[in-house]
């Protein structure tokens, strides 16, 4: 069977809005902009809106994109 990692080494894959401002370091308020673009994407669970790992990878995809772009 395969090793169960330590609970430390565990790393969330759903981020509070608060969470993914700083990880993005942003402000929540510019997360939230961000969010009603549709820029960058969440789920609901329950009342909760979270942003998975993955939205956010793909919102930093989009802005090195976009940043390439302005560039050429």
């Amino acid at each position: 069977m395969g090793k169960v990692p330590a609970a430390s080494a565990v790393q969330p894959r759903l981020h509070r809005v608060e969470a993914a401002a700083e990880l993005l370091g942003v402000k929540r308020t510019v997360i939230y902009e961000q969010i009603r673009l549709g820029r960058l994407r969440t789920v609901r669970v329950g009342r909760r809106r979270l942003v998975p790992t993955e939205y956010i990878d793909e919102y930093i995809e989009l802005l090195k994109r976009e940043s390439e772009m302005a560039a050429a």
